[in-house]
């Protein structure tokens, strides 16, 4: 069975399996005790850490590997400009499509605050810009690996594998090292792969045991404006994008990636995501490893447009509950704000939510207002990573069309045995 059909499948099964549990065995501790806190959240959690262990060797031996494939300096400068360009510009349509569609479907309107439902809130205030952009320079390289902290090692590997590209030929042993360890970490995946079905199973089965179906419910006018925003970006301005800059055909794109962005949506981790993105990048489109294994950690890292989207409609929402006008001038600061705080934000579960507290600081919104939101944010963490993997496969995408990197015969083969309908 083709390796999109087996995820589909057990992703069902896993929303029917929870859904089920949540609405007749909620209340029976047995039932919640053993399988949903103990094998779903086992099976699910084992299999979030291995996709987390493959995370920080995966960016070092692919970042590495990449950089120094370039070769040249002046090249891996300006891909890299290019990129971070077109991440900014990804990212400042994405909250302005938010911003200016949210002002029409106005949601939250008429939202009756006192039955809201609303929780305790306890999130830790955001670090500050003058904060985010210091700690890009590590310290100490060794306690940023062992703390996973994604800016710093991208910035050390990409300072250890520039100096390896001006050694030349004197570091080619290294570089044929590292080269080699890459090869292995892809095999790794591809063990890993071979289990995804049953981990998506197990991670759906907890969220809706949990939660249940009618999750969206009390709060489906904001959930509809931003699922509805997200759809519309993935599928509007991303594959415009791709279009008039890679002149690429968008449905041949998306039929590329659909089994990435299943995998995405179970996981709702653009970090976990990233060995399946690569291997997508490199193996179904067409992507040359020197710019995918450099493009995309990076994007994975500062590249949030589904996080942008998510912070523009709950601000406007947010107002509208509290009653609070916002004139232009916090409109172009939370266009300001969210691309810098999509910079700062890791590509784990949830923490979209601690730097929308950083907006809501900057605009004068109360933080108890993401309190409204909590209860249904894993559903909109789940379709969010959806969209950030598609801009950073996007954006390496037009990137190596550019630098003629890129393998059309690769894109344009659909009978290929490793397309996009397996990913092991």
């Amino acid at each position: 069975m083709k390796f999109t059909t087996r995820l589909l499948i057990w992703m069902i099964i896993g929303f029917i399996t929870g859904s089920l549990i949540n609405i007749f065995f909620s209340q029976l501790d047995l039932v919640q005790k053993y399988l949903v806190e103990g094998l779903f959240h086992i099976a699910g959690t084992i299999f979030i850490n291995l996709l987390k262990l493959l995370v920080v060797p995966i960016v070092t031996f692919s970042l590495i590997s990449g950089i120094c494939a370039v070769g040249d300096i002046r090249k891996l400068g300006r891909v890299g400009l290019k990129a971070c360009l077109l991440f900014i510009l990804t990212t400042i349509l994405a909250i302005t499509l938010a911003l200016s569609l949210s002002l029409i479907l106005e949601p939250g309107k008429g939202f009756n605050l006192a039955t809201s439902g609303a929780v305790e809130l306890n999130i830790q205030p955001p670090p500050s810009l003058t904060t985010t952009l210091i700690n890009i320079v590590p310290t100490n390289p060794v306690a940023a690996f062992a703390q996973g902290e994604m800016l710093q090692i991208i910035f050390f590997v990409i300072l250890f594998a520039t100096g390896l590209t001006v050694l030349g030929e004197r570091a080619r042993s290294v570089v044929t090292l590292f080269d080699q360890l890459n090869n292995v970490m892809m095999q790794v995946v591809k063990l890993v792969m071979h289990v995804a079905p049953y981990g998506v199973f197990a991670l759906m089965a907890k969220t809706f045991s949990t939660h249940g179906p009618e999750l969206i419910l009390p709060m489906l006018g904001y959930f509809g404006s931003v699922a509805a925003i997200l759809i519309l970006h993935t599928v509007g301005t991303l594959m415009v994008l791709l279009k008039l800059l890679g002149r690429l055909n968008p449905m041949q794109f998306m039929r590329k990636i659909r089994s990435l962005q299943i995998f995405a949506f179970s996981t709702a981790s653009s970090n976990a995501t990233l060995p399946v993105t690569l291997n997508t990048a490199e193996k179904h489109i067409g992507i040359d490893n020197s710019i995918a294994s450099f493009i995309i950690p990076l994007g994975a890292t500062i590249n949030m447009d589904g996080t942008a989207i998510m912070q523009g409609v709950a601000t406007v929402f947010v107002a509208n509950v509290y009653g609070i006008e916002l004139g232009l001038s916090s409109y172009l600061m939370i266009i300001l704000m969210t691309v810098l705080a999509s910079i700062g934000t890791a590509g784990v579960p949830g923490v979209g939510l601690v730097m929308l507290a950083m907006v809501f600081q900057q605009v004068g919104l109360p933080l108890e207002g993401i309190a409204l939101i909590m209860g249904i944010d894993r559903l909109l963490d789940m379709l969010r990573t959806v969209v950030n993997v598609t801009g950073d496969t996007v954006v390496a995408t037009i990137v190596a069309r550019s630098e003629n990197e890129f393998s059309m015969a690769t894109f344009q083969n659909d009978n290929q045995k490793s397309h996009s309908d397996t990913l092991i």
